[in-house]
C-alpha cells in the first residue's frame, strides 16, 4: 500500500514539474480577511502596490514594507518576484489580507539572500493589496445617478465646476472638494487635467453622480503627487457635476408662456418691473424676488443689470414668463458675487413680466363703446361722474368705484385725479367706455400708493355716467348767450338803482336755470355767487350800483365773446 501510494504521488508530481524529481510543497495561502465586494482579482501581467511583513516560521521578522515607508510596486507573473509571491498574490482583492507561507524552492533556495535569508528557509508573508491595474485598463466610469433631464453634456472645451471625493483603491481618502467647501473649477478636454479625469468627465449632466476610476499611467503615474497620492496609485473620483457652460455661449430662453395678445415687446430704454426665482444649474435657490414680495425694477438696455438679463429682458411682453440660462461671462463672470454667487455659475431665472414703460410712454386710450348720438363731449373744467376699475397690469384689481354707493365724480383739470387719468376722462361723451393705460410718470411715479407699487402701470375702466359742462378756467360764471342790454336795468329786480346780494344772486340763478349762462360746477353755488359780488362790491358797502357793474369781454376768431361778471 505504501510502495503503490508513493508512486502515484511522484507521477503526479512528475506531470506538475516536467518530470523532473524535486520537493513537492507549493505556498500555502490563508486568506484571513476577504473583503466583502471585489470588483476584481489579481491576474498574470497585472501591476500590484502592496504592503508586506516578511517573518520566518518561528516569527523572526526578516522584512517589511511598512519600515520603508511606500508600499511595494510590481507586476505579476513575469518572474520579477520571487516565485512563491508571484503564486501567493494570484486571486488577490483589493484590502484582502493573506499569509503566505512559501518554501524554500519557491523562495530564495539553497543559496539564501545574503545575511538576511539563510539557505532553505521558508518565508512567512502577510500581504494586504492596495491596488491593482493592467497596462490594457481604461477608465472606468461608473453613473451613479442621473438626473431625469439632461439638456446638456459636458464637452470638450467646456467649462465645468464639480464637487468631489478623490481616494486610492483602498478607500484611502486623499482629496476632497466638500472639505473646502468649493467646487473644483476647469476646462475639461484640454490637458488642464489629469488624462483619466479629462475623459472620465466628459459626457456628465448637471446633477449626475459618477465614479470615475483612472489607472496609474493616466494619473499621476510612477512621480505621483504630494505626500498623499503615491507613485503608481489607481485614483477612484466620486464626482458631481455642478455647472456646466462654454465661453461661447450665449443666452438662451427657453420655455416661454406668451400672453394671449402682446401689442407691445419691451426695447432698450424702457423701464421694466419683474419677479423672478434665481437658481443654479444644479436646482440650488439664491435668490427670489417674491421672497421679497417686491418686483425688480430696472431700466433695460443702459448697463443697470447683468449684461445677459439686460439681453434677456429685451423683447418681451407685459405678462409673459421666460426660463432664461446665463453663462457665467454674461453674469458675475470668475469672481461672482459676495457670498451669494461662487465664481463661474451658470444662473437660471425663471421671470414674469409684470409690465414695462418708457418715460416717453403717452396716455393709451382705447375706445371700446360709444354712443350712437354724442353731441356733448368732456373737457377741462367739466364736472362728471364717471365708473372705474383700476388694475395693475397682471390684472390684479386695486380700486372700483363699484366699491362705493355713488359713481366717482370730478372735476377734469382741477389736479383732482391722477394726470393720465385725467386726459383718459376727456373727450367722453355720457354712456362711452374706454380702457385706458397710464404709465407710472403720468400716474404716482415711483412712489407707492395706497396697495400700487412704486412704478406701476395702471389699467383703467372706464364709463362716463353724468357730465356738467363747466367754465373757463379761472371763471366762476360764464355767459352762454349775450347778456341782457342795459344789464344793471335786467339785474336790477326792483329798479331802485341798486343791487343787494340777494338781488344778485336771484338773479344768476335765474340766468343759469334758463340755460343763458352756467355757473362754476363742482362748488357751492351760494358760494360762487357770493364771490362773484364780491369782486363787484368794489367799496364794499353791500350793495353794487351801476358804476361798480363790470363785464369782462374775450376775443375768439374775432368775435366778442361776454365771460364773467
Amino acid at each position: 500500500m505504501e510502495a503503490q501510494f508513493a508512486v502515484v504521488f511522484l507521477c503526479a508530481a512528475a506531470v506538475h514539474v516536467g518530470c523532473i524529481p524535486s520537493p513537492v510543497e507549493d505556498v500555502v495561502i490563508e486568506r484571513y480577511y476577504i473583503p466583502r465586494t471585489c470588483a476584481r482579482e489579481v491576474e498574470t501581467e497585472d501591476f500590484v502596490r502592496y504592503h508586506y511583513n516578511g517573518t520566518f516560521p518561528d516569527g523572526k521578522k526578516f522584512d517589511s514594507s511598512y519600515d520603508r515607508g511606500p508600499p511595494l510596486t510590481a507586476q505579476v507573473g513575469l518572474g520579477r518576484l520571487i516565485t512563491g509571491i508571484d503564486r501567493g498574490i494570484l486571486g488577490m482583492c483589493v484590502n484582502e489580507r493573506r499569509r503566505v507561507t512559501i518554501p524554500p524552492h519557491l523562495a530564495y533556495g539553497s543559496l539564501g539572500a545574503g545575511r538576511v535569508i539563510p539557505p532553505d528557509a521558508t518565508l512567512v508573508f502577510d500581504l494586504i493589496l492596495l491596488d491593482l491595474w493592467n497596462l490594457q485598463d481604461e477608465v472606468e466610469m461608473r453613473i451613479l445617478r442621473k438626473p431625469k433631464s439632461c439638456r446638456r453634456a459636458a464637452q470638450a472645451s467646456d467649462f465645468i465646476r464639480y464637487h468631489y471625493n478623490g481616494t486610492l483603491l483602498d478607500g484611502s481618502s486623499f482629496d476632497s472638494s466638500y472639505r473646502r467647501k468649493q467646487t473644483y473649477d476647469t476646462y475639461i478636454g484640454q490637458g488642464d487635467l489629469i488624462k483619466g479625469l479629462d475623459e472620465g468627465l466628459l459626457g456628465m449632466c448637471v446633477g449626475e453622480w459618477r465614479t470615475v476610476i483612472i489607472p496609474p499611467f493616466l494619473a499621476y503615474g510612477e512621480q505621483g503627487y504630494g505626500k498623499m497620492i503615491p507613485s503608481q496609485a489607481t485614483l477612484v473620483f466620486d464626482v458631481l457635476l455642478v455647472d456646466v457652460h462654454n465661453p461661447s455661449d450665449d443666452v438662451v430662453v427657453d420655455e416661454q408662456v406668451l400672453p394671449v395678445s402682446c401689442d407691445r415687446k419691451s426695447a432698450v430704454g424702457d423701464f421694466i418691473r419683474y419677479h423672478y426665482n434665481g437658481t443654479f444649474l444644479d436646482g440650488t435657490p439664491f435668490d427670489s424676488s417674491y421672497q421679497r414680495n417686491s418686483t425688480y425694477n430696472i431700466y433695460i438696455g443702459m448697463g443697470y443689470v447683468i449684461r445677459g438679463m439686460d439681453k434677456a429682458l429685451q423683447g418681451v411682453c407685459m405678462g409673459e414668463w421666460r426660463r432664461i440660462t446665463l453663462p457665467p461671462h454674461l453674469a458675475y463672470g470668475e469672481n461672482g458675487s459676495v457670498d451669494l454667487i461662487p465664481g463661474s455659475a451658470v444662473l437660471i431665472f425663471h421671470i414674469h413680466i409684470v409690465d414695462f414703460h418708457n418715460p416717453n410712454d403717452p396716455v393709451d386710450i382705447k375706445v371700446t363703446y360709444k354712443p350712437d348720438v354724442c353731441n356733448v363731449t368732456s373737457t377741462a373744467n367739466d364736472l362728471i361722474q364717471y365708473n372705474y376699475n383700476c388694475s395693475l397690469l397682471d390684472g390684479t384689481l386695486v380700486y372700483s368705484s363699484h366699491h362705493y354707493e355713488r359713481p366717482q365724480e370730478t372735476l377734469l383739470g382741477a389736479n383732482r385725479v391722477i394726470a393720465g387719468l385725467d386726459e383718459g376722462l376727456r373727450g367722453m361723451c355720457v354712456g362711452e367706455r374706454r380702457m385706458v393705460i397710464v404709465p407710472p410718470h403720468l400716474a404716482h411715479g415711483d412712489h407707492e400708493a395706497h396697495g400700487i407699487p412704486a412704478s406701476a402701470v395702471l389699467h383703467f375702466e372706464l364709463e362716463l355716467i353724468g357730465l356738467q359742462k363747466g367754465v373757463p378756467e379761472g371763471y366762476l360764471f360764464y355767459w352762454l348767450e349775450d347778456p341782457p342790454e342795459p344789464l344793471f336795468q335786467a339785474m336790477d329786480l326792483n329798479k331802485d338803482k341798486e343791487i343787494p346780494l340777494e338781488e344778485f344772486s336771484e338773479f344768476i340763478k335765474m340766468q343759469a336755470a334758463n340755460g343763458k349762462g352756467r355757473l362754476c360746477p363742482g362748488q357751492d353755488p351760494g358760494t360762487i355767487i357770493k364771490d362773484m359780488f364780491d369782486n363787484q362790491d368794489r367799496n364794499r358797502d353791500g350793495k353794487i350800483v351801476v358804476e361798480e357793474l363790470e363785464l369782462t369781454e374775450e376775443v375768439d376768431n374775432g368775435k366778442v365773446q361776454h365771460g364773467e361778471l
